[in-house]
């Protein structure tokens, strides 16, 4: 999947060093298409996006400009990002394109485009369109446009993808849930799916209005989830994000489940199934005490960076099938291509119902380390890998934790900050060991 982000700030912004306007937008739609026309001779593209009021501007100007480059064009409307993916293979189309900036407030925005087989695009494809963008326009004459239309029932068959990701057998009867939309892409499904798996379903965060995407709802904002959960007495929470590829859980007791937990819960389901688990991807971030509890079950775990792309990537190198990160985003590649947060639910609630156990239970002996983060400001020149007082504490630090604890140093990648991360089992002791770092760091 590529992806590009910006901010529309009505339609303001930039990509690069181009504006954000409906011009641009549909010069990108024309790019693309170029592209697109070079090894096919009539291409096929669906849109889908969210619910930010953004969106109706961006996908009408990427619907003229595909059209204006002879591209057939479906327009899905709302649905989630990894809906798009699932159509864009079911449908045999040549291109999957999403509008949407994810977890992020309504006025940003974001376009991100999938291969005919729902995965991401190679970086030669992405500088082809570059250079598409550069060059003038070549308009298709008026017997070689595409045409437009709306895909009927894209819902319908995304509803019906989700269901079949979990055996025919699996139901939800006696199970009420609250399900959290972000007012987001996943409004209109996600409840319908748990719902015709059997759940009583109350909903939240399911009524967009173009503005309140993300607004104090969905993964990001966990709370409303588990005061709704709270008041309706219901048995688990589900939150999505804006997009519909992040999830967080809740039980009845109130607990919060990140991402990390819940890739542990679908590892061991499997383990429990019998069912071979070669090894999971985290990233930098995965909580070190998942790490433990994959090693007692004998199964490896590799860190990727931050971010679903390159879990993907790692997971496609090693032929896994299972990974994710602390927000919620997880893969499981059998299931689908990329992530997607209701199928992930649906194997987390697989694995209570067919374990006959609550979701605390399946995580009984997994303790999230504690985590201590500290950002520190860097002077203007200076390079903190160059830091001979960070190294050495930093080797010091790892060798008083062992096997109990772990040290990650980053920079920002948008700010003058070092982010200085202690994991410890012992929470007072990554307290202390991420201040010795700290004052070494600023020493140097």
């Amino acid at each position: 999947m590529s992806r590009t982000y910006f901010g529309t700030d009505g339609i303001r912004g930039t990509v690069g060093q181009n504006p954000i306007t409906p011009d641009f937008m549909l010069g990108l739609g024309h790019a693309v298409g170029r592209v697109l026309r070079r090894s096919l001779p009539r291409p096929a593209v669906v849109i889908g996006k969210d619910t930010r009021i953004s969106g109706y501007m961006i996908e009408s100007a990427l619907e003229a400009g595909f059209v204006s480059a002879g591209v057939d064009v479906l327009l899905a409307g709302p649905l989630p990002t990894p809906g798009v993916a699932y159509l864009t293979r079911a449908l045999r189309l040549d291109l999957g394109v999403v509008i949407s900036a994810s977890h992020n407030p309504f006025g940003d925005n974001g376009v991100k485009f999938f291969s005919a087989d729902g995965q991401k695009l190679p970086d030669q494809w992405e500088h082809e369109v570059e250079a598409a963008l550069q060059a003038a326009p070549q308009w298709a004459d008026s017997a070689a446009l595409g045409k437009a239309r709306r895909l009927e029932d894209a819902s319908g068959r995304y509803i019906e993808f989700c269901k079949g990701t979990v055996p025919h057998s699996m139901s939800l009867r006696g199970m009420k849930l609250v399900i959290d939309g972000a007012h987001g892409a996943a409004y209109h499904v996600a409840p319908d799916i748990f719902h015709e798996l059997g759940a009583t379903v109350v909903k939240i965060g399911c009524q967009p209005d173009g503005l309140n995407i993300n607004d104090g709802v969905g993964a990001t904002a966990p709370q409303a989830l588990v005061a709704a959960v709270a008041d309706h007495r219901a048995d688990y929470g589900i939150a999505l994000d804006g997009d519909g590829d992040r999830l967080q859980m809740v039980d009845a007791e109130g607990r919060l489940y990140n991402g990390d937990e819940l890739l542990y819960v679908m590892v061991a389901d499997r383990l429990l199934q019998r069912q071979p688990v070669p090894g999971v991807v985290g990233t930098l971030m995965t909580n070190m005490a998942v790490e433990v509890a994959l090693k007692r079950q004998g199964v490896p775990m590799v860190r990727a960076k931050v971010g679903d792309r390159y879990i993907l990537e790692e997971l496609a190198a090693r032929g896994w099938q299972l990974g994710g990160e602390s927000s919620g985003h997880l893969l499981a590649l059998d299931r689908h291509t990329t992530g997607d947060g209701i199928v992930s639910a649906l194997q987390v609630l697989q694995a209570v119902r067919r374990n006959g156990k609550t979701l605390s239970a399946l995580l009984d002996g997994v303790q999230l380390f504690p985590q201590t983060l500290i950002n520190v400001r860097l002077r203007d020149g200076s390079d903190w890998k160059k830091n001979a007082a960070l190294d050495d504490a930093t080797q010091t630090v790892q060798r008083e934790l062992g096997e109990r604890g772990r040290v990650l140093i980053r920079a920002s990648g948008t700010e003058p900050v070092l982010r200085v991360m202690v994991e410890a089992q012992d929470g007072a002791q990554g307290r202390r060991c991420a201040e010795k770092l700290v004052a070494a760091a600023e020493r140097g």
